[in-house]
């Protein structure tokens, strides 16, 4: 007997099979005008079916809400459904890491061709297959606009290696860290200066970087900084000196309100770097994948030490991440920070296919990324009383609010609309509601979404 989504779900009625390919076939025959006249809607058209409960999560996702809860049935492009067949614009590309919706026709229609001609879902790293090894290459052609490859391959100071065996951006960062404590020669316990609200990632040092544990940790010491604070930034260079390991950044600071950190602040970072002799790492979880460059770095002119890559370079496909760094800097073993599955060849051939996609709609991704950020500086001044400012770059774009409540409530008025949004308040003077538009985002799409917002703002039940 082979195996059958119905036995495996639980689900001998086939009620479930049902509703999802009637939800899914309602998104993709929709045009995106129709879509967005419903958004909010629970869709009657669509049959219902009983869906697997969350009895068996853990306390933090949701153990107790098994009552009818809002999940995920079906996706399409920017538009999911949930289970209970109500429509949501999904303003997040998933959790940040959806780079081109939900089942894009190429990515979708690529990944089946990957099968067929036999690339294998993972393998041994000792043995990588064609995707994996052109994945590298195409990793150092990005960090590099403009430079020859014969070239690159004879300069150990150029951004010419790369780690492509890691899963998860936490791994990844872990690999710059461990090598940025191996090659500190300076007397006295290491420094990490990071920028106050960083988030390199969830094990032990990754999290010690942005405050916690630190009862367990000895002989390094962590130092944060604000963001954008040139003075405090070159007052602790001066006060450490060479014991400075290593400085940690993420150009816009999605874990802190959608921070922009300035160009001139990340040069001057450099500069300091050198002249310590320390070494720098951008952290591009976030931003690499998301803007025409694919690397945010190079938008800005920036080379650091360590490029981190991770969250969308498959659109959601497989996690894989990849750490982008200078050749002299390569002293880790073979085992030192790997993840079992980070060899993925056929996650690679779908990071292959995100880049040739933003490659390809590069002028469609600045053009659409400037119109959504300029449509909430325009909400931001039009309700001044209410906002501070608009924040972040491009579809990574935020509105600021004045007062935390005020930001959470409006916030679950929003979702209640069917505008899926993240909001940054659980920290003190937090109060940011957060996007980050998937790739396919388009004017119509900007209009009606800053609209709708425009209209949330002006109402004034979300304030009682």
């Amino acid at each position: 007997m082979p195996l059958s989504f119905d036995e495996l779900i639980d689900d001998p009625s086939g009620r479930l099979a049902t509703m999802m390919s009637a939800g899914r076939l309602y998104l993709s025959d929709s045009s995106h005008a129709a879509l967005l006249r419903r958004v909010g809607d629970v869709i009657e058209e669509i049959p219902t079916a009983r869906c697997p409960d969350k009895r068996w999560f853990q306390r933090s996702y949701g153990r107790s809400v098994t009552d009818e809860p809002e999940d995920l049935l079906v996706g399409d492009g920017l538009f999911y459904l949930t289970e209970q067949r109500k429509l949501f614009l999904d303003c997040t590309g998933g959790h940040y890491q959806m780079t081109w919706g939900y089942d894009h026709p190429e990515l979708h229609a690529l990944l089946l061709d990957g099968i067929e001609r036999g690339i294998v879902w993972d393998n041994h790293s000792n043995i990588p297959s064609a995707p994996v090894k052109r994945l590298t290459e195409k990793l150092v052609e990005l960090a590099n606009p403009g430079r020859d490859l014969a070239e690159l391959q004879d300069d150990p100071d150029s951004l010419n290696t790369v780690l492509a065996g890691t899963a998860t951006g936490t791994v990844a960062c872990g690999a710059a860290m461990k090598m940025m404590l191996m090659l500190h020669e300076a007397d006295g316990a290491p420094v990490f200066v990071v920028l106050d609200g960083n988030y390199h990632g969830t094990d032990l040092f990754a999290q010690r970087l942005r405050g916690m544990w630190p009862e367990y940790f000895c002989n390094v010491e962590i130092v944060a900084v604000q963001p954008n604070a040139p003075d405090e930034l070159e007052a602790t260079f001066a006060e450490h000196g060479e014991r400075v390991a290593g400085f940690w950044a993420e150009p816009v600071m999605m874990n802190r309100e959608a921070i922009i950190v300035e160009p001139e602040y990340l040069h001057l970072a450099r500069r300091l770097c050198d002249e310590h002799g320390a070494l720098m790492a951008i952290d591009e979880i976030q931003t690499g994948f998301w803007v025409p460059e694919v690397i945010y770095s190079t938008r800005i002119g920036l080379e650091p030490d360590f490029i981190v890559l991770g969250k969308g370079m498959t659109a959601g496909f497989h996690p894989l991440s990849a750490l982008v760094y200078r050749g002299k800097l390569d002293v880790l073993e073979q085992y030192d920070a790997i993840s079992t599955n980070g060899n993925a060849a056929l996650a690679a051939y779908m990071a292959l296919g995100c880049i040739a996609l933003i490659e390809r709609e590069a002028g469609r991704i600045e053009r659409v990324g400037a119109a959504w950020h300029q449509a909430l500086v325009a909400l931001a001044a039009e309700f001044d009383e209410t906002l501070v400012e608009a924040r972040g770059i491009g579809h990574m774009s935020a509105l600021k609010f004045r007062d935390r409540e005020e930001c959470l409530a409006f916030h679950r008025t929003a979702v209640a609309r069917g505008l899926w949004l993240r909001a940054h308040a659980y920290h003190e003077g937090h109060s940011t509601v957060l996007t980050k538009f998937a790739l396919p985002l388009d004017e119509e799409v900007v209009a009606w979404t800053a609209g709708a917002l425009r209209d949330l703002l002006r109402g004034k039940a979300w304030r009682a």
